[in-house]
């Protein structure tokens, strides 16, 4: 099984392993986690050396109405599942925990809506939405160019199958991409197959090729 080249950033992976990530970010994360023993390593180094720090701080008084408080915490969303990891015997299309507990297990089972040609989304529902963070499933079809475009805020792309290629680099599956502000490709998904990722994003895109950006008061993705 070929292992995933590019990774989450470092900070991103300190959140995580903090518990401070919301909901979907710890959703793509996790789902990364379980394709790259990598960053499954930072994170546990991370989490050791937090473990760490608790034990030198000096305990605190606990709040009297703490116990009522973490039961009424036990009705809240279930957390993301830890990650469960691939064997030789997965296939390319396999999906793994987290995400199987939200799309169930196979990716031909997703009912997609189209966005444009050769394009198509499912969102993932997931609990614990802040804000504009929006967890979804993208399909490009063989060969198909995204529009070029930018960020109003950031994208977290992990590769579920197959591939794509943008202007940092060539992404397979467990390869994660983060864009931002500063970011401005055209994702091309390889010739051999359809793409398909998980995605995360806090704000839509912007389109910024010459005739596209027209369209951006119309983009709601």
């Amino acid at each position: 099984m070929m292992l995933p080249v590019h990774h989450p950033p470092e900070e991103l992976l300190l959140d995580y392993a903090a518990g401070s990530a919301d909901e979907p970010t710890s959703l793509v994360l996790a789902t990364h986690i379980a394709l790259c023993p990598e960053c499954r390593d930072a994170v546990a180094r991370f989490e050791s050396i937090g473990g760490a720090l608790l034990e030198a701080i000096e305990p605190a008084a606990v709040a009297p109405d703490a116990l009522n408080n973490l039961l009424a915490r036990l009705d809240e969303q279930e957390p993301v599942l830890p990650p469960q990891y691939p064997t030789a015997g997965d296939s390319a299309r396999s999906v793994l925990e987290p995400l199987r507990s939200h799309i169930g297990d196979e990716l031909k089972a997703i009912r997609w809506q189209r966005v444009m040609r050769g394009v198509e989304q499912a969102v993932v529902a997931v609990g614990g939405r802040t804000g504009d963070v929006k967890a979804r499933l993208l399909r490009i079809g063989p060969g198909v160019r995204v529009p070029r475009h930018t960020h109003a805020g950031t994208e977290m792309t992990l590769v579920l199958a197959g591939g794509f290629t943008d202007g940092e680099g060539h992404y397979l599956r467990g390869d994660f991409s983060f864009g931002d502000g500063e970011t401005d490709h055209s994702p091309r998904a390889d010739d051999d197959g359809e793409c398909v990722c998980l995605t995360v994003t806090d704000g839509p895109l912007r389109l910024t090729g010459a005739l596209m950006r027209l369209l951006n008061p119309f983009v709601t993705f």
